[in-house]
């Protein structure tokens, strides 16, 4: 199939398949099919290996007054590598599902399909934990299921949050200080009673007028920005509405630590990265399903930001398959 495209998006985004400009995945796949690309869609659970090879039962996906759509009686099996393109973006946990859906890419060969993001490199890349591989930009931080190292370490910072390693959305996420009464209980229940390792980082100050998400294709920092804010009696991003968004613009000390992250990564093949920043700091590393923000870009800078990403987006893939040169990316 030439110009062909295989979307493995979220199990909640094909039961609600429409499109939906909060979502990262249905803006990518407007633009591909406006574009006369052949899409298909699946999920985690419509891969599969048979004969030692990697397959796909998957659906294609149309376009009809504007709107997107999917053939759902007409589910085909096909050899992922029959695929120019693969977008493995669902969301965490990443669980032993996960996992195990990640593993079936350990059967194509990346040099036939072009794997945005390689999902071998997703398996070994954790959001949180690896963002410990660029010590420089990180908050202090441990990663443990040890009660008392936990404790320990709110008390010598004062303040701090503590997360799950494999949560999206904020899920799990608590602040804590050295006078939280709850500490115990909150720690007990995070950690699965000392099982699970979670990340506690040091609180960052600047976190409470909100934090930036830094976009990344490739070795490519977008200069559009756009700044989460903290909900409404909450200490985090966790409402996705137009009053928790505001502009913002890229330090160039910002941009340097995007470009040193960009570099590490896209050798590995994490090509789409969200960076979370605050004071300068990166807390988070987003590698499996980042998004882009794409309404909330264009409604504060008054651009079509689906543009400015699928050029670079095309280019990408037109380099990984030989056709251009990398300055073009």
């Amino acid at each position: 199939m030439k110009n062909s495209i295989l979307f493995v998006i979220d199990d909640l985004e094909l039961k609600y398949f429409e499109f939906n400009d909060l979502v990262t995945n249905f803006w990518l796949i407007k633009e591909f099919l406006e574009r006369k690309w052949e899409v298909f869609i699946t999920v985690k659970s419509g891969l599969m290996t048979e004969s030692n090879q990697a397959k796909t039962l998957c659906n294609e996906a149309y376009l009809e007054n504007g709107n997107i759509f999917y053939k759902k009686d007409e589910q085909k099996k096909y050899l992922i590598e029959d695929f120019d393109v693969v977008f493995f973006r669902p969301d965490p946990p990443v669980d032993i599902d996960y996992i195990n859906a990640c593993s079936v890419f350990d059967y194509v060969d990346h040099e036939k399909t072009v794997l945005i993001n390689n999902p071998v490199a997703i398996k070994n890349f954790n959001e949180k934990f690896h963002l410990n591989y660029f010590p420089q930009y990180a908050p202090e931080n441990i990663v443990s299921a040890n009660a008392q190292e936990i404790k320990n370490f709110v008390r010598e910072h004062e303040k701090a949050i503590i997360k799950p390693l494999n949560l999206c959305f904020g899920g799990g996420v608590y602040y804590l200080d050295k006078e939280e009464r709850n500490i115990n209980t909150i720690i007990k229940n995070l950690t699965n009673n000392g099982k699970t390792m979670v990340m506690v980082q040091k609180y960052l100050e600047g976190a409470v007028h909100g934090d930036k998400r830094i976009l990344i294709l490739g070795e490519h920092v977008f200069d559009e920005c756009i700044r989460k804010l903290p909900g409404k009696d909450d200490f985090k991003f966790s409402v996705h509405s137009d009053k928790y968004f505001e502009t913002a613009k890229l330090t160039p000390q910002e941009k340097e630590m995007a470009q040193a992250v960009a570099k590490r990564l896209n050798i590995v093949e994490l090509y789409m990265v969200g960076l979370d920043v605050a004071d300068g700091k990166i807390m988070e590393i987003n590698v499996t399903s980042p998004c882009y923000f794409i309404r909330e870009i264009n409604a504060h800078n008054g651009e079509r930001f689906q543009d400015v990403l699928m050029e670079k987006l095309i280019n990408l893939i037109e380099y990984k398959q030989g056709k251009i040169p990398a300055s073009l990316c």
